[in-house]
């Protein structure tokens, strides 16, 4: 069966929403933020990604049809099978989008996808160019596994990046009580896009934020403390071939220098920010040292 392909449908929706956000911008400029040589890094990585997921739609399709092979079960597209992957493709997206966050080699794939210091609609599409060679895809494979046919894992795989597209957004605030309780929003998202500390490491969902209810890494948006964008590190640039490969650079520097195979792997597979001297900061490290600065002034 031929799906077709919900991220170029969606396409003009797209370019209308960006057009309206930015005009939203001239009249309020706290709830839509441009910056021409940031959005123009942003598009050109969106560019970059489809491009290569072309050249890398074959290999990765063989491996998804060689997993399909030793499937559970045989499920067709009947309409509860739509209905079933929706909530099964994004628990496996809540988990790639976890570990893209814990693990420093996924996150060098994912990492171009934060590094803007802007949050508007164009964001959305500054998407990877090696998650493919990274293999940031393989959490997918448990969908072949379990029995979905490739054409109905691709088709949902495209709606939950539409579907993500409206979530970059400042122009929206907090929604619906039980639509925030159960969906993914612009809300929760600004708050996974945040390098505030209390803010670091959350809100990972797709679609569905009862992943992140569940799995423990919800934290609400909170208007006392606005989000601050982009990396700890910020690197300063619209480059979209230094976005792309940037933090892979860094990688090749920490290997080279590494004093023991267990530092060499932990700056390939340890979490972003650690280092053998503790010169430089993870996640954790970062939130528990604002939650002593906070013990402290309370004291």
């Amino acid at each position: 069966m031929s799906l077709p392909d919900p991220v170029t449908l969606a396409i003009p929706a797209f370019v209308l929403l960006i057009l309206i956000e930015t005009l939203i911008g001239r009249f309020a400029p706290k709830k839509s933020n441009y910056e021409m040589k940031d959005s123009a890094a942003s598009l050109t990585m969106g560019l970059g990604n489809f491009a290569i997921g072309l050249l890398n739609f074959g290999l990765i399709g063989s491996v998804f049809l060689w997993v399909h092979e030793f499937r559970l079960f045989d499920i067709g597209y009947q309409w509860w099978a739509f209905v079933l992957i929706l909530f099964a493709e994004d628990f496996c997206y809540y988990w790639f989008h976890r570990l893209s966050h814990e693990h420093r080699i996924w996150w060098a794939s994912h990492i171009n996808h934060h590094s803007s210091q802007y949050y508007n609609l164009t964001t959305a599409l500054r998407q990877t160019w090696t998650g493919g060679l990274a293999g940031t895809w393989m959490p997918w494979l448990l969908l072949s596994f379990i029995g979905f046919p490739l054409p109905l894992i691709f088709f949902q795989m495209g709606i939950s990046l539409v579907y993500q597209f409206w979530i970059h957004t400042e122009a929206i605030d907090k929604m619906w009580g039980p639509f925030e309780a159960v969906m993914n929003t612009p809300s929760h998202h600004r708050v996974h896009h945040a390098i505030n500390p209390r803010y670091l490491d959350s809100n990972y969902a797709g679609i569905f934020i009862i992943w992140d209810r569940l799995f423990g890494s919800f934290v609400p948006e909170d208007k006392a403390e606005p989000c601050r964008y982009g990396i700890v590190n910020q690197i300063a640039s619209f480059n979209p071939v230094f976005i792309a490969f940037h933090e892979w650079f860094s990688i090749f520097a920490n290997l080279k220098a590494a004093t023991s195979l267990k530092c060499a792997f932990m700056h390939i597979f340890g979490p972003p920010g650690w280092s053998e001297d503790g010169s430089t900061l993870t996640s954790k490290m970062i939130k528990a040292r604002e939650q002593e600065r906070l013990q402290k002034q309370q004291s």
